[in-house]
């Protein structure tokens, strides 16, 4: 299924609520979307199922505070500047990366560095020993640097800790 600009595919109603419904919260079942968008169940069914099958809707995902459960991982944030391959450019170092399973993202910057790699690991050497053998060592990577994690405040639109008191003033008459 192609999703034209205007956001409709067949069967005249638009998949972009759909999609926005289920990022902002994947939880929603079938049944609360179709009442949601007052869409008939096997509707809103079949356009999900399209919409898994053309790799539009690429997984479900559950964003958890590991610190809440005494879990610690170190993350880190690694620009990296590569050479462009003729013809592939950027992407078939980019590949090379994002198949490692400690990496968490990869994305194509604009600016001084070509690559911002977000990976994760157990601790701080496990992340640097990763940086120095596997990362730095792909043909076609010219050099890294490493940013590591001290805390996430924010992270997919999500606050973390949101502790904070209302700190509006009270007005009495």
């Amino acid at each position: 299924m192609n999703i034209p600009p205007g956001g409709q595919c067949k069967g005249g109603a638009g998949v972009k609520e759909i999609l926005e419904l289920l990022e902002s919260n994947s939880k929603l079942t079938e049944n609360d979307i179709a009442i949601m968008l007052s869409m008939d169940v096997e509707e809103v069914r079949s356009k999900i199922k399209e919409l898994e099958n053309n790799k539009t809707i690429l997984k479900y995902i559950t964003l958890v505070n590991w610190e809440k459960v005494g879990e610690e991982k170190v993350s880190a944030m690694i620009e990296v500047r590569t050479t462009p391959q003729r013809d592939v450019g950027f992407d078939s170092v980019a590949e090379r990366i994002y198949r490692f399973p400690e990496v968490r993202s990869v994305r194509l910057l604009s600016g001084t560095y070509d690559l911002g790699v977000f990976i994760e690991g157990r601790t701080m050497r496990e992340v640097s020993h990763f940086v120095a053998t596997k990362l730095s060592t792909i043909e076609g990577v010219v050099s890294t640097t490493t940013h590591f994690v001290l805390k996430t405040y924010k992270q997919d639109g999500v606050i973390i800790e949101d502790d904070e008191e209302d700190r509006r003033l009270v007005v009495s008459p």
